[in-house]
């Protein structure tokens, strides 16, 4: 389809106070009818995310972004790469588009009445497919890429170790065995699909998971935390966050098989020309995944760049892998590990099982351990969204520019750069 028109555009941008006004109920009812009309797309779309609205909510942001920011789509590449390459762990074909297309037309005509006009709708129908056919060759790239593993691909559990009380990691061997693995970039995810009798006489879901291991195994493994308050079988459990994590951890054991995506995501350890730039890894609670699998990629090739982890969590009970951290520290001076402990329990020792008593701040930190007078230094974050938000801003008020932070958020949506 040709570009849009400049009236197009005009028209497009008009509708933003539209938008922010009535986005939500948009999209959710465009996901209502959607699914209702095409119920193989449940097996898609993340059911709990659904039944909370935050896929909705997430959509309704989508749009107003890209509506506000028509006539420079530059703006939204960022937004658009992280969007690909989950569609591409979850194998949305691009037949699917003119389904998504079709019924998101149908729903502003009928949540807007008249103010939808054909002008509106013409223009919305263009814009659309303009996004569309850059997000349908964005993902025929990586699937062009990743085209020996076209599809879900059988792993079996072949060991299960419970890491904290929260976390416990799934390692994991194709049931192929020719099948090879990926040499993926550090601090990438993976889908996990299991199929879920309970809903709607069973459907699949999909969730996923960062890579908590660096590349070059024989297994992938996944470390996953068990969110709390939920009971299996309870009448709402599925629309509960975290039920398939909960499913993984009560559910499947060693021997059993789950369905894996290629490894994908825009989050990762960059390949740069800096080789002894500083890396300092910042993690709250289970966002320590991804950052543990660049951690273990630089200590797997011995790396001489300083490293400095800092991680924050309730306590000892729920903070996992501190034995590997510590014994990284010990074996490399290269290495440095700070521990928060937002709530230390009895007999928990300063010094000894955490460093600093609170919530990460990073001014109570030895500035030298961060590296900020270096302007090669690279920072990674994963965590809760205002965790990681609080973190940039920090990083910011030292002089370190946002290109050098990258950020990594679990959920729907993305990350928003302020």
């Amino acid at each position: 389809m040709s570009a849009l028109t400049p009236n197009q555009v005009q028209t497009i941008k008009a509708t933003v106070p539209v938008l922010a006004q009535h986005g939500t109920t948009i999209t959710s009812r465009f996901y209502h009818d959607m699914l209702e009309a095409h119920p193989e797309l449940k097996n898609i779309f993340n059911n709990t995310h659904q039944a909370t609205g935050h896929q909705a909510q997430a959509l309704a942001g989508a749009l107003y972004a890209y509506a506000n920011n028509i006539d420079d789509l530059g703006k939204l590449s960022p937004a658009v790469e992280l969007i690909c390459h989950k569609h591409a762990s979850l194998y949305i074909r691009a037949d699917q588009y003119a389904i998504v297309g079709k019924h998101l037309i149908e729903t502003m005509k009928a949540v807007l009445g008249d103010a939808a006009t054909p002008e509106i709708l013409e223009a919305w129908g263009a814009a659309y497919w303009q996004l569309a056919n850059i997000m349908i060759g964005r993902e025929d790239q990586l699937y062009r890429e990743t085209s020996y593993w076209p599809d879900w691909k059988d792993f079996t559990i072949v060991k299960k170790v419970k890491e904290s009380d929260e976390i416990t990691s799934f390692y994991l061997e194709p049931v192929d065995a020719n099948l090879r693995l990926p040499n993926f970039k550090p601090g990438q995810y993976i889908s996990v699909n299991v199929f879920v009798d309970e809903l709607d006489g069973g459907m699949w879901q999909a969730r996923q998971y960062s890579l908590s291991d660096a590349p070059g195994k024989k297994h992938l493994r996944l470390s996953i935390k068990k969110e709390p308050g939920i009971e299996i079988g309870e009448p709402k459990h599925m629309t509960h966050a975290g039920y398939i994590s909960n499913l993984m951890h009560e559910k499947k054991n060693e021997g059993d098989v789950v369905k894996l995506s290629h490894p994908f995501g825009d989050f990762f350890l960059e390949e740069d020309d800096e080789k002894d730039a500083p890396v300092v890894l910042i993690a709250a609670g289970v966002g320590l995944t991804a950052l543990t699998s660049i951690f273990n990629s630089l200590i797997t090739e011995k790396s001489s760049r300083p490293i400095t982890w800092i991680h924050g969590a309730r306590n000892t009970k729920t903070r996992a892998f501190k034995q590997h951290y510590d014994q990284c520290a010990t074996e490399n001076e290269n290495v440095h590990a700070v521990y928060y402990s937002s709530s230390p329990v009895e007999g928990e020792v300063q010094g000894q099982h955490y460093d600093i008593e609170g919530r990460v701040d990073l001014d109570k930190i030895d500035r030298s351990y961060l590296h900020t007078d270096n302007d090669k230094t690279r920072y990674y974050a994963c965590g809760p969204l205002r965790f990681m938000l609080d973190v940039e801003a920090k990083l910011k008020s030292y002089g370190v520019p946002s290109e050098r932070v990258k950020m990594e958020l679990y959920g729907t949506g993305g990350v928003p750069r302020v």
